[in-house]
């Protein structure tokens, strides 16, 4: 593991120069610990943590004491930065590996960008409304958003979760052996009946994002992972819920379509084990922002409704960069939507960054 660690030390000090996913890198410390991590179960696994409060989260300390080396911290919105803009490294403005121009998204920009290019296998990352699986989806790599309260979270509105950003759900499992006492696997039992939805009854999805999340799941299910079965999940734009939630102000009305929406997951989650949409209803955009398109649209919901909610990566727009496919599960069952996402990637192609072969 001494080649891993100054493996993924060498890449940061390459890469990270023009592409800003990290703040601080911690290269003695983490050369420190490696004399302890050789005798724990991760062995010494080089790792990310988002932000610089990230080294203090419940998931790093745990990670940590698995074998888990903290590389250093990742970029997250800098003080005063509008909502549209993600990632202030310590180099500058952080990128889409994929293409510059773009935004890897937010909030957990530098976790996702570090792991698509090849810095670290694993990064930690919260999810509030989207923070873990919108970076994941747009920078071609896994992004898990755990039950809320499975893990301890600072988040006193209940809306973010802990989060982990990985170059495979193989990884992130592994890791979750370790973050969640009595944690088992559920390897899928194929194939999983699941409902696609793909704007959950509301959302504006651009076409070309449609299209890469149709193929994924009909690429899923000709190779026998996935069982469509009939029906939709058509909730109530959950926007003025959360957004009341997160303000601490919520009315008579948001706390009417909160209810509804919880009711009818509930129902479809007691028909299905597993419904489908894409991530975002957008491609990456430029550092100037989306306008008036809200990339959470499809993802916050389940902030709300405190489910389990994975990205996988579902293929490539054409304007070369990554779409997201987004899992969702019942609330608790994490193990199981981490079984059905390793089966997925077993069978949709790998996506890495051009020019940045490992």
């Amino acid at each position: 593991m001494t080649t891993a660690l100054e493996d993924s030390l060498a890449r940061i000090d390459r890469l990270d120069p023009e592409l800003c996913a990290f703040t601080e890198v911690w290269h003695e410390e983490a050369r420190s610990r490696l004399g302890t991590a050789r005798r724990l179960p991760l062995t010494g696994l080089p790792f990310a943590v988002k932000g610089r409060a990230g080294i203090r989260s419940y998931s790093a300390r745990r990670l940590i004491a698995a074998g888990g080396i903290p590389v250093g911290a990742t970029s997250v919105p800098g003080p005063g930065t509008a909502w549209q803009t993600w990632g202030q490294g310590a180099h500058g403005v952080t990128v889409n590996p994929w293409r510059h121009d773009r935004t890897p998204g937010g909030s957990s920009a530098g976790s996702a960008v570090a792991v698509a290019a090849g810095m670290v296998e694993l990064a930690t990352g919260a999810d509030g409304a989207g923070s873990v699986r919108v970076p994941a989806a747009w920078c071609g790599v896994f992004g898990l958003r755990t039950t809320a309260g499975l893990l301890p979270s600072p988040d006193r509105t209940g809306l973010a979760s802990a989060g982990l950003l990985a170059r495979s759900a193989a990884t992130a499992e592994l890791c979750m052996r370790h973050l969640v006492e009595g944690y088992v696997p559920r390897p899928a039992r194929l194939p999983v009946p699941a409902v696609y939805s793909p704007d959950l009854g509301f959302a504006s999805v651009e076409p070309e994002v449609e299209r890469v999340t149709r193929d994924a799941v009909d690429g899923l299910v000709a190779a026998g992972v996935i069982r469509l079965v009939p029906g939709a999940c058509d909730l109530l734009d959950p926007a003025e819920a959360w957004l009341a939630v997160r303000a601490g102000a919520p009315t008579p009305a948001t706390d009417r379509l909160r209810a509804a929406n919880a009711r009818t997951l509930e129902a479809l989650f007691e028909r299905v084990p597993l419904l489908l949409t894409p991530v975002t209803p957008n491609a990456p955009h430029g550092h100037d922002g989306p306008g008036d398109v809200y990339s959470t649209a499809l993802t916050w919901a389940f902030n709300l409704s405190g489910h389990p909610a994975a990205s996988v990566p579902a293929g490539r727009t054409p304007d070369g960069c990554p779409a997201g496919l987004q899992l969702v599960t019942g609330r608790g069952e994490d193990a199981a939507l981490l079984g059905v996402a390793c089966a997925a990637e077993r069978v949709l192609p790998a996506l890495r960054p051009p020019g940045l072969a490992a």
